[in-house]
């Protein structure tokens, strides 16, 4: 077959190519190891010096045009393929979009939220401290003398390793205060007392640390709320009238409390605060042992060595103090039975709030 028919026939095959498939096959046909334009090269060995270059330089001239127009044909294809999917692909302005899943606050925070503003309206401040705490404000300054148990490496995390940039002392030398995760938020009191003159109402949320064993009704770091009220004549009475309008704020309408003698070295005297419980309303349940009430916090009246490590005449200011654990608080609330879902990370858990 002459050269020129061959561009004819290609050129008219090529017009019929709809897609990459049909492309390929046809590079394969005239192109390729065995194709057309291939096989004359070939056979140019057996022709004269002078038909070898005259034939050979078409055969060239006639795969190179062939090579352009398979990809111009190739982009032609593509583009149509493109303009095709874009006319399936009708994009309605009017259908609503998906909707972004957002996060929302930990079980913990709600209550927390919820304790503070409950407080707050009582007229109390929020206050916080640090978590890093000396032995002097977490256990000195609140009458808790060198033999309490409290102090014994198995309950708190002592801190080997001494920060430089702790700016407070011991109040009796100048070394370096030894340090511990505080165990309690009572310490913010303490600084709290040294640096604003009563009469005074605060609350201290915060996180503490307890070096024991973990299940499900403990762990190794916990949120308490402590709170202190003090002035010339407060007295027990206070606290109970305050407490009573702060779980009925925070449980519903009848919740009653009821004290409890008991021993705290920085209150004196002492009492343990049992609440209705919120499940059966004081009839028993599994929840309260069937008693009706369950224990919620910890108080008493501001024991006398305290007022005078922050030096305040006890002759001149009485005040109460107290402790509530808000995981205790929000596993009431939410009927949750094991705290240590509470740090598990699971969102299963964390999405039902």
């Amino acid at each position: 077959m002459k050269i020129e028919e061959l561009r004819k026939k290609a050129q008219k095959e090529l017009n019929l190519i709809v897609n990459i498939e049909e492309l390929k096959e046809f590079e394969r046909k005239y192109l390729g190891k065995e194709g057309e334009i291939t096989k004359i090269l070939k056979s140019l060995k057996d022709l004269p010096q002078e038909e070898r270059r005259k034939i050979g330089k078409t055969a060239n001239e006639l795969r190179e045009y062939l090579e352009e127009k398979i990809e111009e044909k190739e982009r032609e294809i593509k583009l149509k393929e493109i303009e095709e999917k874009e006319k399936q692909e009708v994009i309605d302005i009017t259908i609503p979009g998906k909707k972004i899943e957002t996060g929302h606050l930990h079980p913990l925070t709600l209550v927390k939220e919820k304790v503070e503003e409950i407080f707050m309206s009582l007229g109390f401040s929020v206050v916080e401290g640090p978590e890093i705490e000396t032995e002097w404000y977490n256990f000195d300054a609140l009458n808790i003398p060198k033999d309490h148990p409290a102090r014994d490496m198995w309950d708190t995390f002592w801190i080997k390793s001494q920060i430089s940039n702790v700016k407070c002392q011991s109040r009796k030398t100048k070394k370096k205060p030894n340090l511990l995760l505080r165990t309690h938020t009572s310490p913010v009191q303490i600084r709290y007392m040294e640096k604003h003159n009563p009469p005074l109402k605060i609350i201290a949320p915060g996180r503490i640390f307890r070096y024991e064993a973990t299940d499900a009704s403990h762990e190794i770091n916990f949120y308490q709320v402590e709170g202190l009220m003090i002035d010339k004549d407060v007295s027990v009475a206070n606290f109970v009238g305050i407490m009573e309008k702060f779980f009925e704020a925070f449980f519903g309408k009848g919740t009653q409390i009821r004290l409890r003698p008991s021993y705290f070295p920085f209150t004196e005297p002492s009492f343990e605060i049992d609440v209705t419980c919120s499940i059966c309303r004081g009839k028993g349940c599994s929840v309260c042992s069937y008693r009706g009430w369950i224990e919620l916090a910890g108080a008493g009246m501001v024991h006398p060595n305290v007022l005078k490590a922050v030096k305040l005449n006890p002759k001149n200011w009485q005040g109460f103090a107290f402790g509530l654990g808000l995981d205790r608080l929000t596993m009431i609330k939410y009927k949750i039975n094991d705290i240590r879902l509470f740090y598990s990370g699971d969102l299963r858990f964390l999405k039902q709030f």
